[in-house]
């Protein structure tokens, strides 16, 4: 679903279970950005939610834009917030999560937690409504690794529920991966004024 498109920028709210560019093989060819491009052929990638991961998501209209937007996403000017949907009860309210990850090589895509080689990688939290056996929580990654909110999730104790990769057991059962990109802050590339999108959290 389109949430706003202008001379720069194409904002997305990206179903889960889609892939954001195409992957290796015929069989992983479909993605939003073949879509969007069958509509708009001049859009440009500048950046990826995983697969099972809905919600706001940027493209560019043109080469300027795609350049100013990878920039900001580089440089950390960007700022967004996921809903995520947790096992367990989470005793605390909020804090901050700070472990360096890595690739896991031997288990390809997972990541892992690595202090010796891993990149730095921040994740803010906070508790939004407790259930009888799980947590609705608000992210805020302060850098942008791959898998981060889903391992510094598992790592706190609470994985995200229905998540392949590093849920196990009945935190497995939920019938997608309970993680939202809900809202994105940016500077628009035509002057530079700070913009919101949101897109409505499904679960």
């Amino acid at each position: 679903m389109i949430l706003h498109r202008d001379s720069e920028l194409l904002l997305v709210d990206k179903p889960e279970g889609l892939l954001s560019v195409p992957g290796k093989g015929a069989h992983l060819a479909d993605c939003l950005l073949a879509r969007l491009q069958a509509i708009y052929p001049e859009v440009l990638l500048v950046h990826r939610l995983d697969r099972d991961t809905s919600g706001v998501i940027v493209f560019a209209m043109n080469r300027g834009a795609q350049r100013h937007l990878g920039l900001q996403f580089e440089r950390r000017h960007c700022s967004k917030s996921y809903i995520a949907r947790v096992f367990g009860r989470v005793a605390e309210e909020g804090g901050v999560i700070d472990l360096p990850l890595a690739s896991d090589w031997p288990n390809r895509p997972r990541q892992m937690v690595d202090f010796e080689r891993g990149k730095p990688s921040r994740t803010g939290w906070q508790v939004l409504e407790r259930e009888a056996a799980a947590t609705r929580m608000r992210l805020r990654p302060e850098t942008g690794r791959s898998h981060q909110l889903r391992v510094h999730m598992r790592e706190l104790g609470h994985p995200i529920l229905g998540d392949p990769l590093y849920a196990e057991g009945v935190a497995l059962e939920a019938k997608r991966l309970m993680l939202h990109a809900e809202t994105l802050t940016l500077r628009h590339p035509d002057g530079g004024k700070p913009v919101t999108f949101r897109a409505e959290c499904p679960f």
